[in-house]
């Protein structure tokens, strides 16, 4: 029991470590950009605010509130991001990483 909490303190400290590494070098930023650029181009912004609009209207907008909303797309908007969207910004971490000698 104690080898895995030390393991989650490890791996909570090493994920801390990158991404401040990631801030402080404009890399964070830079990658956030991507994504957005990206999930424009493949539709899932579109897909997303079609899904909040069908919410609204089933459940009526005097009876959601906004952290309701959050609450309901967020499952079905992190399903939808397409697997190559994935796989590029991972590749690109891990090539930022790569390049840093003190992560």
């Amino acid at each position: 029991m104690a080898d895995l909490q030390d393991r989650k303190m490890k791996d909570a400290a090493m994920r801390a470590k990158i991404n401040q590494k990631l801030v402080e070098t404009g890399e964070r930023e830079r990658l956030m950009e991507l994504l957005r650029t990206r999930l424009i181009e493949c539709g899932w912004r579109d897909q997303l605010k079609q899904h909040c609009k069908d919410i609204v209207k089933q459940k009526g907008l005097e009876h959601i509130t906004v952290d309701d909303l959050v609450a309901e797309i967020t499952p079905k908007g992190r399903a939808l991001v397409p697997d190559n969207v994935k796989k590029e910004l991972l590749q690109r971490i891990r090539t930022f990483l790569s390049k840093q000698s003190s992560v």
